[in-house]
């Protein structure tokens, strides 16, 4: 299985069968500029992205959805055939423009700024949600 990033940019791959989630950090970038930063940061995430993935941007600036739509999108990424499923959290700059277009979408945890670590735990609880969402398991009461 494909690893990705996860330090500062984070990056988390899903097989879309949901077998498997693999957690690698890039290391952040020491520009002197954000600009910089982001573009150095960003060349690292979409060198690490394989073909047939679908990329989502975590950013305080994306959609708020709920657990029943984002297990719809991983459903139907899934069904889709794609093989791999990233997630990008942005470091301390957050993600350059360039890679957040190339996401299928922009998601955020509401509108506040959160810590690297406490996204990435939020996220697997909300990739575990969906596929026993997309299971029809209990486990969901939403």
């Amino acid at each position: 299985m494909l690893e990705l990033s996860t330090a500062v940019p984070y990056a988390i791959p899903m097989k879309t069968r949901f077998r498997g989630i693999t957690v690698r950090e890039i290391p952040e970038s020491r520009a002197q500029d954000a600009a910089t930063r982001m573009a150095e940061e960003a060349a690292a995430i979409s060198a690490a992205i394989p073909q047939e993935s679908a990329l989502v941007a975590l950013d305080e600036g994306g959609e708020n959805i709920d657990s029943a739509a984002f297990a719809r999108h991983l459903g139907h990424w899934r069904d889709e055939g794609l093989a791999n499923i990233i997630f990008a959290i942005g470091g301390a700059d957050g993600l350059s423009p360039d890679l957040r277009r190339k996401a299928k979408i922009e998601l955020a945890f509401g509108s506040a700024t959160w810590p690297h670590q406490m996204v990435r735990v939020m996220l697997l609880e909300q990739v575990y949600r969906a596929a026993t969402i997309l299971a029809g398991h209990p486990y969901h009461r939403g």
